[in-house]
């Protein structure tokens, strides 16, 4: 998955701001510990990121 779709992806679910926040605040145990941006600045696949996004908020099946 290209960072793009990732961040497209963040923002579909999330809204535009929320999907900032979430990021950057939002520490998943899914990621080891790690915020979406630790976890993708540590070199982390976006589509490994996006999984642990979805399992943490319940992402609907349709926007995976």
């Amino acid at each position: 998955m290209k960072l793009t779709v990732f961040w497209q992806r963040m923002r579909a679910h999330f809204g535009e701001a929320y999907a900032d926040s979430f990021s950057r605040d939002h520490v998943m145990s899914e990621l080891g510990g790690r915020t979406v941006r630790q976890a993708l600045d540590d070199g982390w696949e976006a589509k490994d990121v996006w999984r642990a996004v979805c399992a943490a908020v319940d992402v609907p099946a349709s926007r995976r």
